[in-house]
């Protein structure tokens, strides 16, 4: 959305590789704790050899990413406006913008947990799995979404920090959020026997110690600075515009979902080795956005502290940056998964048949980090300007892109043809919001 007059003056800060570093580094390692989460989660599943219960880990998981990845723009939107913000110095407006993000993740998280049977139902209708397997998904996804008000207010939170561009007070939150988690699984899943149920209990120990953490902090900064009135927070201009941004950013992450969705689907007409093949060469991708994501986070930052400080040269050079950092480390995690794919491919399946096909489509998967690292860059700095209709129109139109483009080709060239729709998408993404972004330079903050 536009980002409305100000006759805040300019306030320039250095943007610099180091300022990037700050944010990125501890970003990305907070962001890799996340499968490893997933991994210590199945593995405690897995003990007790009852392939019900990891298929029903496995999907309750895959109903979680759809709810979540949505309403991450708790998180984003608020990194977004805070460091808007926090870039024309305007503390007041820092606290305001946090205690609204706050009142959006605690009604909202109430509802899904509310919600919690209808997500059930549409989560075994779709999975269409075996009933045990259905009872299991149940089990889980009714204990971890009472957990749903904890894990918004744990995005508003983070949100908050990483608006400041407070990477590794964002880096001891996760690995507090994960750590607690994984240690709870374990004790509870696996020394108490409580298995399925003992793992998504864990997950709601983890955000609650999360949560509890971080508002301890953000309470205590805020005891210290000038208290501000209840009509600045529920202020109707302010809340519609945080509104707006939140529901752009959702139509934004629900129809990335739905691409992803669609690439699933169109793989599995080729097949069900072929489906198992693109699964597997989907982690590489799914990896390396864990990377780029930590640069994503950086340009949001900076982006919105620039953009918040009406310092054109400062955006100019956040972008720089974040470019020349977010395009090495794609080109490096290019030629990581060519070099050693094959052997990492033997680790995640045994199947000779889907390693055979995942060999032969594996350049194609390799090539992701970087035909993506652009849209993942953009992405970033459109969500710290807060130009989330841009953003919006843009992901619409490239899924228009990518559904004519996988319809031709995969119909032309098979499983080929679907992953060469999935790099135009990449594309369209990065290439779209790259010429919208030099529209807004010209137009002047």
């Amino acid at each position: 959305m536009d980002q409305p007059a100000s006759s805040v003056a300019t306030r320039p800060f250095s943007v610099t590789h180091r300022s990037v570093l700050a944010i990125a580094v501890p970003m990305t390692l907070a962001y890799l704790t996340t499968p490893l989460l997933g991994l210590v989660d199945t593995a405690v599943v897995g003990q007790f050899g009852d392939a019900a219960l990891i298929g029903g880990l496995a999907t309750g998981a895959l109903v979680f990413d759809v709810v979540f990845t949505t309403f991450n723009f708790v998180r984003s939107g608020t990194t977004g406006l805070v460091a808007q913000a926090f870039g024309r110095g305007d503390a007041p407006e820092e606290q305001a913008v946090f205690w609204r993000a706050f009142a959006i993740a605690v009604v909202a998280g109430a509802a899904l947990a509310l919600l919690a049977p209808v997500f059930v139902l549409v989560g075994q209708w779709f999975i269409a799995a075996e009933p045990a397997v259905g009872s299991a998904m149940e089990a889980y996804v009714r204990i971890r979404l009472l957990a749903a008000p904890l894990t918004l207010v744990n995005y508003a939170v983070l949100g908050y920090v990483l608006g400041r561009g407070e990477g590794f007070l964002a880096l001891l939150l996760q690995i507090t959020l994960n750590g607690v988690n994984i240690l709870l699984s374990v004790i509870l899943g696996l020394k108490l026997g409580w298995g399925l149920e003992g793992v998504a209990w864990g997950t709601v120990g983890g955000e609650l110690a999360a949560s509890i953490l971080g508002l301890a902090i953000v309470v205590r900064r805020f005891s210290g600075a000038p208290g501000i009135g209840l009509a600045r927070i529920l202020d109707r201009q302010a809340f519609g515009r945080m509104i707006s941004l939140n529901r752009d950013i959702m139509i934004r992450s629900f129809t990335l979902l739905a691409a992803f969705a669609l690439f699933t689907r169109q793989g599995a007409q080729f097949g069900t080795v072929t489906l198992a093949a693109n699964a597997v060469l989907m982690n590489f991708f799914m990896v390396a956005s864990f990377f780029l994501d930590g640069f994503a986070t950086a340009a949001e930052q900076l982006a919105g502290r620039a953009v918040g400080a009406r310092y054109r040269d400062g955006l100019r050079e956040a972008v720089r940056l974040t470019s020349i950092w977010g395009f090495a480390l794609a080109g490096l995690a290019s030629v990581v998964t060519l070099a050693f794919g094959l052997e990492l491919v033997a680790l995640i399946t045994t199947a000779e048949d889907v390693r055979a096909v995942a060999a032969a489509y594996l350049p194609w998967a390799a090539m992701t980090a970087v035909s993506g690292v652009l849209a993942f860059q953009m992405d970033g700095v459109f969500i710290g300007a807060t130009w989330s209709r841009d953003m919006r129109n843009v992901m619409l139109a490239s899924f228009l892109v990518f559904a004519l483009a996988l319809l031709s080709l995969g119909t032309a060239f098979g499983n080929a043809g679907l992953w060469a729709a999935l790099h135009i998408f990449l594309l369209a993404r990065g290439l779209g919001l790259l010429a919208l972004l030099r529209v807004r330079m010209r137009a002047g903050l």
